[in-house]
């Protein structure tokens, strides 16, 4: 008996389930849609949320929804994925950077259309950490980037699209400092102005 298009669709939905169920057992922390177009990716996360509090549960959220919303994404196309690992397995330490074939599966897993990196390494060097979600993604997907003919681009320097896998990543640095400064924010904005949905008029 052949298979409907309903029942190839609830299949290929159990499989993600059980994708994202096992990365959460091993510690990768993942908040809202994971069928989302684009994912957002945490590193420098604020006492909150390494208490185990939602992802980009306070005023970083509110500003993101409300920018991604103000560039076409509708409501539900909300989906944040730490670069940093949670409670798990133990595979890897609570608070440490997610390893490359980790973090990798997780986005792949997820397989959005656009990717923004909230935090950027050197803003964080105050910090003494390698841990922000720029800084992860280059480890990870560093074979794709070398090929990137722009250097700039292939360090995923705030404010440049750069493609990889098929998707446009784009870097901050730093949208949750920013939000107490005007100066900042607008740079902030003309940044994420660039990561219109793929369907959606430029």
């Amino acid at each position: 008996m052949p298979t409907s298009q309903s029942q190839k669709k609830e299949a290929i939905a159990q499989a993600t389930e059980q994708e994202l169920a096992s990365l959460a057992d091993r510690g990768v922390r993942i908040a809202g849609n994971a069928c989302s177009p684009i994912v957002l990716v945490k590193g420098d996360l604020d006492e909150a949320e390494c208490s185990g509090g939602e992802l980009a549960a306070g005023a970083d959220g509110a500003a993101l929804r409300k920018a991604l919303g103000a560039i076409g994404y509708a409501p539900e196309d909300f989906c944040v994925l730490a670069s940093v690992a949670g409670a798990g397995d133990g595979a890897v330490a609570a608070g440490e950077a997610l390893t490359c074939d980790l973090f990798r599966e997780a986005l792949e897993t997820l397989d959005p259309e656009a990717v923004l990196l909230l935090d950027n390494y050197e803003d964080l060097m105050k910090n003494q950490t390698e841990n922000s979600a720029a800084d992860v993604m280059r480890e990870t997907y560093a074979d794709m980037l070398v090929a990137i003919d722009d250097f700039d681009t292939a360090m995923l320097k705030p404010g440049l699209v750069a493609h990889v896998q098929g998707r446009r990543v784009l870097a901050l640095d730093g949208f949750e400092a920013a939000l107490t400064d005007k100066a900042a924010k607008q740079r902030m904005w003309a940044y994420i102005k660039q990561l219109t949905p793929a369907a959606a008029p430029l």
